[in-house]
């Protein structure tokens, strides 16, 4: 992967200035109090197994598990934020009492794999649910699986293949329609995936040759992947696949194996914005493509040493950085 040369420089696309109109990990109005939310049943569901996880945690009260149990806690807030009547939250003090169908977890392994299964469980549920909480259950779902990892499960979690939504590979029936807003949001995530594989070429020169040059190396083919993906999806819909740019002008000057560093991590960071958004724009069948690469680009992300986000490419979305203070991203500019 060398880096371009005597190329035209655009801005680093996508990556730099996808921010959605507002902030926080539900952008729903409440619901309307004379019409039944059609989401409650999804949200009920997937806060009783937030409650068990939350459970899970308390049995096992290690300082070291803390900030992911207060993740965990800041997930059931926003599931259970238009809920009618408001559903108390579990204890935080008291371990799960066993029963005929629940085993205690009593090692991280176990919390592991309950994080991971949570997440399995909220993906489930894309496929039924509003555009909006479906964009929060793949966010939520990619923390999990973040934690997941941070505890030593590596397993990614995957819908049930009764869902609707179950299938990770992004494809469109021929002659099926989409809305123009869908195509846009598609086409946004490949000029994304386009400047990012530009990025890598970069990342991947600047790195030694060690275990991170070929974590970069990874991830460029993974992106390649994903690119391909959204170019067939767009094919098959009729829609004619955004070619890449001549180039793309970085967020920092990257001289050394420290900037490629922050550079992999501020390009994974933005596609997490990306891929949230995508959640909510494609329709159901998209749904479980556009959330794994939410997943991914999240894991990614923490491989990069970016901040931990409670709910990836939702929070802090215009300004998310690898840096410990987070600045505004530049303007993109077209230069010669």
């Amino acid at each position: 992967m060398q880096p371009p040369s005597r190329r035209t420089f655009l801005a680093l696309g996508l990556l730099l200035t996808a921010a959605a109109c507002t902030t926080g990990p539900d952008r729903e109005a409440p619901a309307d109090a004379r019409r039944p939310d059609p989401d409650e049943p999804l949200r009920r569901r997937a806060v009783t197994a937030t409650d068990a996880l939350l459970a899970a945690y308390d049995g096992l009260p290690t300082a070291q598990l803390q900030p992911l149990r207060a993740e965990v806690a800041e997930h059931r807030a926003a599931l259970a934020q238009t809920l009618t009547p408001p559903t108390p939250p579990a204890p935080s003090t008291t371990a799960p009492t066993p029963t005929a169908t629940t085993s205690p977890v009593t090692t991280t392994a176990e919390l592991a794999a309950l994080e991971r299964r949570t997440a399995q469980a909220h993906l489930a549920d894309l496929g039924a649910a509003s555009p909006q909480l479906a964009r929060l259950l793949a966010s939520v779902a990619a923390s999990a699986a973040v934690h997941a990892t941070a505890l030593g499960d590596t397993a990614p979690p995957a819908a049930p293949d009764s869902s609707p939504s179950a299938t990770s590979s992004p494809s469109a029936t021929p002659g099926a329609a989409l809305t123009p807003e869908a195509v846009t949001a598609l086409q946004g995530a490949l000029n994304a995936e386009h400047a990012a594989i530009y990025g890598y070429g970069v990342v991947g020169a600047k790195l030694p040759d060690d275990q991170q040059r070929a974590d970069a190396r990874t991830a460029y083919a993974d992106h390649q992947a994903r690119r391909d993906a959204w170019q067939r999806l767009l094919t098959g819909v009729g829609a004619t696949p955004g070619a890449a740019a001549a180039g793309y002008q970085l967020p920092f000057a990257v001289t050394d194996a420290a900037a490629a560093i922050r550079l992999a991590a501020h390009i994974e960071t933005r596609l997490t914005v990306i891929y949230a958004d995508l959640v909510a724009a494609v329709p159901a069948q998209q749904r479980t493509a556009a959330a794994d690469a939410l997943r991914e680009a999240a894991l990614h992300a923490r491989r990069w040493g970016a901040p931990q986000r409670a709910f990836p490419g939702i929070d802090d979305q215009a300004t998310a950085s690898p840096t410990a203070s987070p600045t505004p991203a530049p303007t993109p500019s077209a230069t010669s």
